[in-house]
């Protein structure tokens, strides 16, 4: 199929790519030139943020950030809307330019030399848009002429890809019939398409239904399995503990707290443990349980299920346990919830107004 006004085209997919000239070089190609600018043997961390700054009419919208990503990990971008997570991944992507800093992708700072920083970079930013009346063949057929793939090797590349976002059986479906997790699930595999060994995503699930963040998330998680480097913007808490194993929190431009997923949930002051029972709570025992010691506070949403604020290492929830089954209580489930690490960025958001 002919696609009208290719120029069109070829502007409203650079969004898409996060830049708008590609660089007709393979990965291999990449690899070599790095290799020889940053010395045979030597460790490249797939993305280094030094001193990061931007700002609008003298705002700092990001404020002097500094990052890591090994290799290999996925990383949770978390922060409240307005917090500088979009305007830092565009300034990676070339979409706009930062005010002062650096910003290495592969060892190629982003903001000295665009095209060879991004060479390995994957990235989807903010919505992607597709022309309706083609299919997902077609538009990533096309995105693989645009950078540079060789046309013997595009078929399988296309196909493999669509395969990766488990959408080979609506490759030759017209995309103006898809729902927008669909869309979003294409725009991830053209960023597949040349093999990068970093992908930068821009809040992927935005604005998904349930079932299409599910699918975008499980995905995302494929990828990482697969050894892919993630850096993924996110402002939802759950999701990046879901998909993420280290997680970076920004408020107004600022970098907040970087570390693990489990870590942070050991900064917390307490543990939100849930616990469900076979028989129902009665006053008493709900009394009792109070008194526990290394137990701060006691909800009961429901007869048969109790969230139990405690602090204590394992062995203390280990003895917690112990003292809970001796007041009577039949536990089917005693597990660790999500709650205490929200408190914990909820408080560090408030700290930083």
């Amino acid at each position: 199929m002919k696609i009208a006004n290719e120029e069109s085209f070829r502007g409203r997919s650079a969004k898409l790519s996060g830049f708008a000239k590609c660089e007709r070089r393979t990965h291999a190609a990449f690899s070599a030139i790095l290799i020889a600018q940053t010395g045979f043997g030597k460790r490249v961390e797939p993305l280094v943020i030094e001193g990061l700054s931007k700002k609008f009419n003298g705002y700092p919208a990001v404020d002097n950030l500094n990052l890591k990503v090994q290799a290999k990990s996925c990383v949770g971008f978390l922060g409240p809307n307005g917090a500088g997570k979009t305007t830092t991944i565009k300034i990676l992507t070339n979409l706009l330019r930062a005010t002062g800093g650096k910003a290495y992708l592969n060892g190629v700072d982003v903001t000295k030399d665009s095209k060879m920083a991004l060479s390995g970079v994957g990235a989807v930013v903010e919505t992607p848009e597709f022309y309706p009346e083609l299919t997902p063949v077609e538009i990533l057929t096309y995105f693989a002429k645009l950078r540079g793939i060789p046309a013997a090797a595009t078929k399988e590349r296309v196909d493999r890809v669509i395969g990766q976002v488990k959408m080979s059986q609506w490759g030759d479906k017209r995309i103006g019939t898809f729902s927008k997790g669909m869309k979003q699930r294409i725009a991830v595999a053209q960023a597949l398409l040349h093999e990068p060994n970093l992908l930068v995503l821009d809040e992927p699930t935005s604005g998904l239904d349930p079932r299409g963040m599910a699918e975008v998330r499980d995905i995302i998680i494929s990828l990482r399995k697969a050894g892919y480097t993630i850096f993924m913007s996110s402002h939802l808490l759950f999701e990046v503990q879901q998909v993420c194993d280290r997680v970076a929190v920004i408020d107004k431009g600022k970098l907040l707290v970087y570390d693990s997923v489990e870590n942070l949930g050991k900064l917390a002051e307490s543990t939100k443990l849930e616990i469900d029972t076979v028989s129902d709570i009665t006053l008493e025992t709900y009394n009792e349980v109070c008194k526990v010691p290394g137990v701060s506070g006691v909800q009961c949403p429901t007869a048969r299920k109790m969230f139990v604020d405690f602090k204590g290492d394992q062995e203390r929830r280990a003895e917690m346990l112990t003292v809970l089954q001796g007041l009577g209580l039949k536990i089917f489930s005693f597990k660790e919830s999500g709650v205490a690490l929200e408190n914990l960025y909820l408080s560090l958001i408030k700290e930083s107004k």
